[in-house]
């Protein structure tokens, strides 16, 4: 999975975030997100988590994506 297309569909999901993603591999299947939204307002870090991994439910069932590294703040 590209870069460019987890931003994206992160951006759908979360309109107002702020997201730095790294390809830890460079293989595309393990990548590391950081994304700070308003969305989070009122979650809980695992909640957080669980919305984000929402986004990719596919990718990670498949095993298209294998590991999801995700650093998540509540945007202020």
């Amino acid at each position: 999975m590209q870069t460019s297309e987890m931003e994206l569909r992160l951006k759908e999901a979360f309109p107002d975030a702020e997201i730095d993603i790294v390809d830890m591999t460079g293989a595309g299947s393990n990548m590391a997100v950081r994304i700070s939204t308003s969305a989070f307002q009122g979650l809980n870090r695992v909640k957080q988590h669980q919305a984000v991994m929402a986004v990719f439910q596919e990718e990670l069932k498949s095993g298209e994506l294998h590991a999801l590294t995700i650093q998540s703040s509540v945007k202020e």
